[in-house]
């Protein structure tokens, strides 16, 4: 059992003892951490006395528990609470910006499996917080605090329409071509694995003028019907849905909405690495500037951006330092090889619906299948490993001592321990979110790949 606090929020796993875990006397410090920040940085305003705070989750179990604290702990602090309910991270944080609120709760553990759940945190702007302000948010945590006097108790209130209005926000975007995608006649499998992805994709997609939708685990009840992470050994039910109904695609979400995985028309799977690739491919062909990506994102958005003529920045890893390097360059799109796509045009976030209408878009403007057009794009093979952690190992210690003896190929060290070589690059990494290493490697062939990865763990592990 798990209980992690990081620049990813605080997150763990449900029940078990105090401190170790995410329970309920550990949900109520977290919040407190993060109202206290917030009160803290609070001016009044006109029609505003209070800080207002957005909160949605996604659709597991432990969602309405977690948020039946976190907002009755707000109320305690004397903060206000706009409740939206089931929803999608890129949802939360719209919110945030539209409503004029000075920060936003989602509560949700991502791709992590059902026992887990997480409060990830927003700043005024519906942006996750700074490190600096996570390890603020962490302080806090642990103080105590003085709370609100009876007269001076938040409000709740609840609002269901901001998916609806995610939607048309999407709908609006000058790239998203709803009548040519009405006119392709696409007919689509979704597989949204029992969470908000179910509430949100169908809708999107009925808007944008897809009229033949495939449903698979669409009903939000959290009880996942397959490891949520949207990776291709998980995909077996979509990959067969598409086959058998049909479909010109399959489109997949994690329990959140903020990473998007596609399969293509004859069941094989398009790659959520290449998902970024082939949505900055549209928006670089009409709208001209910089990407980003992760230091564990494929080269293939580097080929890309170079393609259009554009530069590519690698930042950290982690969404956070994606949006810090987006800013600082100027991008016009970036996010995550894990299938988050983040355009600025909407917001600062990985956004899986605005994704799906940008790929849809372009699908339906370039014609032919989703093989055809990820022939398109250069060609690299990825493999994505783990080490999971003995309590007894210095990590950053045993990462120093990889690098340090890796020296002769120039390692990077802004996140973890990155290597580019002749043959791909590996990327050696803690992870914010599990008790893991995270080795992955990019290479011409999965063969080379997988070879990077065992010979870089070897490598890693004999410091231990």
């Amino acid at each position: 059992m798990t209980f992690i606090r990081s620049i990813s929020g605080f997150r763990g796993t449900i029940g078990g003892a105090e401190h170790d875990n995410l329970t309920p006397p550990d949900v109520v410090r977290s919040t407190v951490g993060y109202g206290s920040w917030i009160l803290d940085g609070f001016t009044p305003r006109e029609g505003r006395s209070r800080p207002l705070i957005v909160v949605g989750r996604d659709a597991r179990p432990s969602g309405d528990m977690v948020q039946r604290l976190v907002t009755g702990t707000l109320m305690g602090m004397g903060i206000d609470i706009l409740d939206l309910g089931l929803s999608t991270t890129p949802t939360v944080e719209m919110a945030v910006a539209g409503e004029g609120a000075d920060g936003g709760i989602i509560l949700t553990a991502s791709h992590n499996p059902v026992q887990w759940n997480a409060l990830k945190l927003l700043d005024a702007e519906g942006a996750f917080i700074s490190a600096a302000d996570g390890a603020e948010v962490i302080r806090r945590s642990a103080e105590p605090h003085t709370y609100a006097d009876v007269a001076d108790l938040g409000t709740v209130t609840a609002h269901d329409g901001w998916i609806d209005a995610h939607i048309q926000a999407i709908l609006d975007l000058d790239l998203v071509d709803r009548d040519a995608i009405a006119a392709a006649g696409f007919k689509v499998a979704v597989d949204a694995v029992h969470s908000t992805g179910g509430i949100a994709v169908p809708a999107l997609l009925k808007a944008l003028g897809v009229e033949e939708v495939v449903e698979l685990y669409c009903e939000p009840h959290g009880r996942f019907p397959h490891n949520p992470e949207p990776r291709p050994e998980h995909l077996t039910a979509l990959s067969a849905a598409v086959v058998d109904h049909g479909c010109h695609l399959g489109i997949t979400v994690d329990p959140d909405v903020d990473r998007l995985a596609f399969v293509n028309e004859d069941g094989s799977m398009f790659g959520e690495e290449y998902t970024l690739v082939a949505v900055a491919d549209h928006v670089l062909a009409h709208t001209p500037g910089p990407v980003v990506s992760n230091l564990s994102s494929t080269r293939a958005l580097r080929d890309v951006a170079e393609r259009h003529g554009q530069t590519h920045t690698a930042s950290a890893v982690g969404e956070v330092n994606v949006v810090a390097a987006m800013r600082e360059t100027g991008a016009i799109i970036g996010g995550e090889g894990n299938g988050g796509v983040i355009y600025p045009e909407l917001h600062a976030g990985r956004d899986a619906l605005v994704g799906i209408a940008l790929m849809l878009t372009l699908l339906a403007r370039r014609g032919g299948t989703m093989t055809a057009l990820r022939a398109t794009y250069p060609h690299y093979e990825m493999v994505k490993a783990k080490i999971d952690l003995d309590p007894t190992w210095d990590v950053d210690a045993l990462l120093d001592g990889f690098a340090a003896r890796q020296a002769a190929h120039i390692p990077l060290t802004v996140d973890g321990v990155k290597l580019d070589l002749a043959e791909g690059w590996v990327h050696l990494r803690k992870s914010n979110t599990e008790p893991i290493v995270r080795v992955y490697a990019e290479a011409a062939s999965p063969e080379a790949a997988l070879n990077l990865v065992d010979t870089y763990k070897k490598d890693l592990l004999s410091g231990a």
